[in-house]
Parts: C-alpha cells; sequence; structure tokens
C-alpha cells in the first residue's frame, strides 16, 4: 500500500472515528447497566416477582387476570399482554387512554392467583434513563436515526482501522506496548492491540444497533403491505362493539401453532393489529428463537383465526440483531463477555480520543 493510500485510508478513519466518537463512548456506558439490567433493577426493588407457589398451580382464566388490571383504571382500555420468555407466572398489562397512548400504564399481575402484583415502571427509572440514552437521546424515530448514523460511521472506522493496522505492525510484534517510548505511544499501542481484540464483537454491536434504529420504520413498511394484506378482508367495516374473550382467542392462538408459546398480544387499533383483530405473536421456546414472533389474527369479536404467516427477512433480521446487541440470550457468562468486551471499547473509543487531542495540542 502506497502513501498516498495510507493517507486516505487514514483520514477516513481519523474523522469517521471523531465524528462518532462522544456518542460510541456514551452508548458503551448506558449500555453496560442495561446488559444487567434485569439483575439492576431487581437490586434497585423494581423488578416484579411471582411469589412460590406449588409447580403445578393452575393457571387464571386470562379474562380475570385482564379484569383485574382493568378494575385499577376503569375509564382505560387495554392495549397489550404479554409474558417474558424466563416468567410464565405474571402477566405484564398494559393500559392507555387509547390505542397508541404513550402514557400508559403498566400492571403486573400473577397468572395463577389473577392479584395484581405491583406497578412498574420504566419512565424515571434509572434503567429507563439508560435505555432512552442508548435507544433514542430522548428524541424518538430521529434520536434512533441519528445513532443509527454513528453506528454505521463506526462500522466505517473500524474496517479502515483493520486496512491500516496491517501496515502499521510491520515493524513490531504483534501485541507490543511500547511504554518505555512515552505516553502516547504508549496508548497508541493499546489503542490498536485492543482494537484488534474487540473488533469482531464492535462490528458485531455495531452492526446490530445500527439495524435495531429502524425498527420503527421496519415496522411501518411492515403494516403497509404484509398487515394491510392479512386485513383487506375487513376493509369498510365497523370495528366491533364488543370484544371476545381473551381466553378464547388464546386457545386458538395455541392450537393453530402448537410448537409455540404466547408472546405477547396486541389489542385491536394498537400498530400490531388492526381495529378488528387481536394480534397474537407466538414465539419458540429457545434462547434464540424466543425471540423470533410469528403473528396470529383473531377476529376480535368471534375469537377464529384470520390470517397467520410468517415475519418477513427483514423484521427477523431485525428481532435476531437484538439479542445479539445486548447478549442476553446466553446466560450469565455470555453477559460477563459482553459486559468486558463493552469495558474495552470504552477504552479503545477514549483512547483515540485522547490520541487525536495529544497530537492536536503538538505531540509528534
Amino acid at each position: 500500500m502506497n502513501t498516498n493510500t495510507v493517507r486516505r485510508w487514514a483520514w477516513i478513519h481519523k474523522w469517521s472515528s471523531l465524528v462518532c466518537t462522544v456518542f460510541m463512548l456514551l452508548l458503551c456506558l448506558t449500555g453496560l447497566p442495561l446488559i444487567y439490567h434485569h439483575e439492576i433493577d431487581h437490586l434497585l426493588g423494581n423488578g416484579v416477582q411471582a411469589p412460590e407457589m406449588a409447580p403445578d398451580a393452575p393457571k387464571a382464566d386470562l379474562d380475570t387476570i385482564i379484569a383485574a388490571g382493568k378494575a385499577m383504571y376503569p375509564g382505560k382500555i387495554m392495549m397489550y399482554i404479554s409474558q417474558e420468555a424466563d416468567e410464565p407466572n405474571i402477566w405484564n398489562l398494559t393500559l392507555g387512554d387509547h390505542p397508541t397512548d404513550e402514557g400508559y400504564k403498566s400492571i403486573a399481575v400473577d397468572a395463577r392467583t389473577a392479584r395484581v402484583l405491583a406497578q412498574p415502571s420504566l419512565e424515571g427509572s434509572f434503567i429507563g434513563v439508560m435505555f432512552h440514552l442508548h435507544v433514542d437521546l430522548y428524541a424518538g424515530l430521529w434520536g434512533k436515526l441519528f445513532l443509527g448514523l454513528m453506528g454505521l460511521l463506526l462500522v466505517v472506522a473500524i474496517v479502515t482501522g483493520v486496512v491500516l493496522y496491517a501496515p502499521f505492525m510491520r515493524k513490531l510484534d504483534f501485541g507490543e506496548v511500547r511504554r518505555e517510548r512515552g505516553s502516547r505511544l504508549k496508548w497508541l499501542d493499546l489503542h490498536n492491540l485492543l482494537g484488534v481484540v474487540t473488533l469482531t464483537w464492535a462490528l458485531v454491536v455495531g452492526a446490530t444497533g445500527m439495524i435495531n434504529t429502524w425498527a420503527d420504520l421496519l415496522l411501518k413498511y411492515w403494516q403497509f403491505t404484509e398487515m394491510a394484506e392479512m386485513i383487506a378482508p375487513y376493509k369498510g367495516q365497523p370495528p366491533p362493539a364488543k370484544l371476545g374473550s381473551m381466553q378464547k382467542s388464546l386457545v386458538n392462538a395455541r392450537a393453530a401453532e402448537p410448537g409455540m408459546k404466547i408472546g405477547f398480544v396486541a389489542f385491536p387499533g394498537t400498530p400490531f393489529a388492526s381495529p378488528h383483530h387481536y394480534g397474537v405473536f407466538m414465539r419458540g421456546d429457545e434462547a434464540l428463537t424466543s425471540r423470533l414472533y410469528k403473528p396470529v389474527l383473531i377476529d376480535a369479536q368471534t375469537t377464529q383465526v384470520t390470517d397467520r404467516r410468517a415475519l418477513p427477512w427483514y423484521l427477523t433480521a431485525m428481532l435476531i440483531s437484538q439479542p445479539l446487541h445486548f447478549g442476553d440470550y446466553g446466560g450469565g457468562w455470555m453477559q460477563f463477555l459482553w459486559a468486558m468486551l463493552d469495558i474495552a471499547t470504552i477504552i479503545v473509543l477514549g483512547s483515540g480520543l485522547y490520541l487525536w487531542l495529544k497530537r492536536k495540542g503538538g505531540g509528534r
């Protein structure tokens, strides 16, 4: 590689790194507690845990569970009901003033006794603040797209860094850190070494994070294409005056997809359903497939299945990218690995910023 080519790659690497470094530092710092968000929530007393009961304790009727939640807010309507893959004894209810209400209320109800356990709230909590700073900078869709652009610049910085690393290391042993030549060279060698060590992880996390920022746009495209096809027979019909039984609806959904479990249910009018349907999103029961959904549309009046189909490839890719981004599908050891790599990346980003400031201040 000739000198001019190296200079061009170095220019791209420098400016792509500088533009995104501060925001990537923010994402790494806020992403670290999100890796352990369940544990931190429980430590801070914000987690919800079902009381101990016999393993074979019967489940309560889902209509009774919904009634228990609505009794707390009689003037609100149901928006969603869901279960975490690792907590089958709790149903999480979401209620609002209208189907797209952003000021919704969350209620956790015991799946066996239909007793209200808590009203958890993400907003205002430590994890909630970390989540918003990490996902959208409290700026909604535009914040997500901006962070997606920063993720793209990170990928460019990594690729150009790899291209520059080979000629740089010709005169050095791999992993050598020149401690005796001054602080700037020491940090340069450390920056390059940790950059290589975290290369694959940073590419995976940067690319999957960028994909996640497109979630709202991908969902809207799905609504206007495949979802529109699924609800086309109901076009022009008035919404049902009375909603059918949720318990019967889930029985029919499980019968349609016997090898899957309930992930979440969207009520009529919400973005994941239509004014005439319950959107029942089924999931697998393995570590990775528990994040992959298959929508089953249920007529909200008759409780019968009207359509079901696999999600398109672009939504499947987005759903797969989410556990890869946070590393929360492989247990404690994977969380620990993700945390260590996150800390190493913070050092890479911080040392890169330090090297630029040092050079700008007149260093060699």
